[in-house]
């Protein structure tokens, strides 16, 4: 009998997984395996992993001879190494469709919040002073232009929502020819210098790492905003620091960072002009069970020999490996 182990998960509850695997006679088991060493110890005789954080490198791989696929609780795989699961005939699956209106509300809300000066009005209030000139006055949100990189699932329903306020979006992808309806197709380089606020909404790749780096914060308006609610490592978190500090750009909001939790000496805490959440974009009462459910369905139509829609290595369907895999089932 097939086995799928969830090799770490801290959502509190597995209740929506085990309801897929009891109903379909799959057997499972749950750990918190932080660790390589873990992740072999606990899942070696896996032949589906779920996964939260757990690192699944090539060494880990190694260690699961019986893993056929890595389903993560998500949209990023950041902590696969994808290029060492397609050489050993591991398939790697995301959940790329379940938080399309959190993660963009998220992004709209952290905008608004930056833009009108709430967060900030709202320290001022608690540490005493209550005034509205305080702050230099706001620049009308209507008309202004924000740029999306990344136009995806969550980056076209961004840029639906940010044209509901009245802006005017533009749009980054290069891995697409065309942008919805309402976004104007630009490159890189005429994005950073034609917004009033940058959205990201990319995975974390070797191509994406560090893509808002010095140069380019230095391209973008000095009274540009950025909001990122992707992850936190297609942003140079140093170069971040200094723009704001210096006045590159006119703030940031990050619900994702390079390191998570954010260090209680990174100098992000102290800066008036950012606002700081805690990976929270994709998290709501129906979010959550859906991540979990479709999780645990892809886990078990791939043990019964189906194709997932979200393969993100697919190139790993000519293995021959993944092959003889396949026919033990």
């Amino acid at each position: 009998m097939p086995l799928v182990i969830i090799t770490d998960c801290d959502h509190g509850t597995i209740a929506p997984e085990e309801a897929v695997l009891h109903a379909a006679g799959v057997p499972y088991r749950l750990h918190q395996a932080k660790t390589e060493d873990e992740v072999i110890a606990v899942a070696r005789d896996a032949d589906a992993i779920i996964l939260q954080y757990a690192p699944i490198t090539g060494r880990v791989l190694d260690g699961l001879p019986r893993c056929l696929v890595a389903v993560r609780y998500g949209v990023g795989v950041d902590t696969v190494d994808l290029a060492a699961a397609t050489a050993r005939g591991v398939m790697v699956v995301n959940v790329p469709d379940y938080c399309i209106e959190e993660v963009s509300d998220h992004a709209i809300a952290m905008l608004l919040s930056l833009w009108r000066g709430v967060t900030a009005y709202d320290r001022a209030i608690r540490g005493g002073t209550w005034s509205t000139t305080e702050r230099p006055p706001m620049p009308r949100l209507a008309g202004k232009v924000l740029g999306v990189i990344g136009v995806g699932r969550i980056g076209a329903q961004t840029a639906r929502k940010a044209t509901g306020v009245g802006m005017q979006v533009i749009g980054y992808d290069p891995y697409l020819s065309s942008l919805p309806a309402g976004v104007l197709k630009v490159t890189l380089d005429e994005l950073l210098h034609q917004s009033d606020a940058i959205s990201l909404h990319m995975p974390l790749t070797a191509e994406s790492r560090h893509l808002i780096d010095e140069a380019a914060l230095r391209k973008m308006k000095p009274t540009a905003l950025l909001v990122n609610t992707a992850r936190g490592g297609i942003v140079e978190t140093a170069a971040l620091i200094r723009g704001l500090r210096e006045g590159w750009i006119a703030g940031a909001a990050l619900d994702v960072l390079e390191q998570e939790p954010v260090p209680r000496d990174s100098p992000l805490l102290s800066l008036p002009n950012v606002i700081l959440n805690p990976h929270a974009g994709w998290y709501s009462d129906q979010s959550v069970p859906e991540l979990k459910r479709k999780t645990a369905e892809t886990a078990v139509a791939v043990l019964r020999g189906q194709r997932p829609s979200s393969v993100v290595n697919p190139d790993v369907y000519a293995s021959p490996t993944l092959r003889a895999r396949q026919a033990t089932l």
